[in-house]
């Protein structure tokens, strides 16, 4: 049984249901012999990777989505054994370098220029270069970036690189320079809408239309966590006709109660008790950034305007030293000592 996230997830580019003019451009993009490589980019929800995958699909047919997952493994110079996942197709890769952080440039260098050496397999596939998929593109270390930027030059004849990120301010110009850049926006509240009820009419249960847009709304036009929202409140409420506003998930409440636990008490016991919950939800794949980030906005919902600034500026500064360091904890916990301590003074 899977979520209806991925079980609804479109496959082609004609079964999306926003963006048609995207579409389109992609679709004779697949078809045209000139393919480039492919920076998409925009906020986490919009449907970058669904339209990566139907663009494949596009180009290679329906093979594409025959995957086999590897676990490789390669030595450090200071003899470090480390591993990483490659999932692969007869006709593409998808890497994410920037998971081994500081030697993500050695599986740029090596692996992609791996691939990047071999002939396409299939003699009868419409295109005669294999495409290398890399997420996170904006996590990889400016020198991976570099040694991207030379493989993407050299293998031009052999590879495609599609490349996927939140943000274009940390790719480098070099690397943005050589890629056609697909700005993939989030939908407006009437398409979320839309794909709701579309998704509630193939589960076969009513979905008033004042719940649907309030779970818009609420999840601010992510159609994954839309969709996520939309399946946990009708988990809990059978039926759906009365209900007008979604069930909070889980960690969003666990984030509220960290918030009340701040603003209530400032004290190193309390500050071992925060700590705990937010291990608690790290344990649960909940990304550090989007605690921090949520957390900040609990908290500022419920002070004066003025300390509203004083949060943000803390949650700016930490966010900062939580993306450059290692261990996330020290930082979500320094979050909360420092605005224990300016809230108490």
């Amino acid at each position: 049984m899977s979520l209806w996230a991925d079980k609804y997830k479109p496959t082609t580019l004609d079964q999306l249901t926003y963006h048609d003019d995207l579409s389109l451009h992609l679709k004779r993009l697949a078809a045209s012999e000139n393919f480039p490589h492919m920076l998409f980019y925009g906020p986490s929800g919009a449907g970058k990777k669904t339209r990566l995958a139907a663009v494949l699909r596009e180009i290679y047919g329906p093979a594409v989505e025959k995957l086999k997952i590897d676990q490789r493994q390669f030595i450090t110079s200071s003899n470090r054994k480390m591993i990483f996942t490659v999932v692969s197709s007869n006709f593409h890769v998808e890497l994410n370098p920037s998971d081994l952080g500081m030697y993500d440039r050695v599986i740029v260098q090596d692996v992609i220029k791996g691939i990047a050496q071999t002939q396409q397999i299939d003699a009868n596939a419409r295109h005669p270069f294999k495409v290398v998929v890399i997420d996170q593109a904006d996590e990889l270390t400016r020198e991976a970036q570099a040694a991207l930027r030379r493989t993407m030059e050299k293998y031009t004849s052999n590879m495609r690189l599609i490349l996927c990120c939140n943000s274009l301010s940390k790719i480098i110009a070099p690397v943005r320079s050589r890629c056609l850049l697909v700005r993939v926006a989030r939908p407006d509240i009437e398409e979320v809408t839309e794909a709701l009820q579309l998704v509630a009419k193939k589960e076969g249960f009513p979905l008033n239309k004042t719940l649907a847009q309030n779970i818009a709304q609420d999840t601010q036009c992510n159609l994954r966590a839309a969709l996520l929202s939309l399946e946990s409140t009708a988990v809990r409420h059978p039926d759906l006709a009365d209900v007008q506003r979604p069930e909070k998930l889980d960690w969003e409440v666990a984030i509220n109660k960290i918030a009340k636990m701040i603003l209530e008490e400032q004290s190193p016991a309390r500050l071992l008790a925060v700590r705990t919950h937010l291990y608690d939800l790290i344990s649960h794949c909940i990304q550090s950034s989007l605690i921090i980030k949520n957390l900040a906005f609990e908290l500022a919902d419920a002070v004066d305007n003025d300390f509203k600034k004083i949060i943000i500026e803390k949650a700016a500064f930490h966010e900062h030293r939580l993306r450059v360091g290692r261990k996330d904890i020290f930082h979500l916990e320094a979050f909360v000592a420092s605005v224990m301590s300016a809230y108490k003074m």
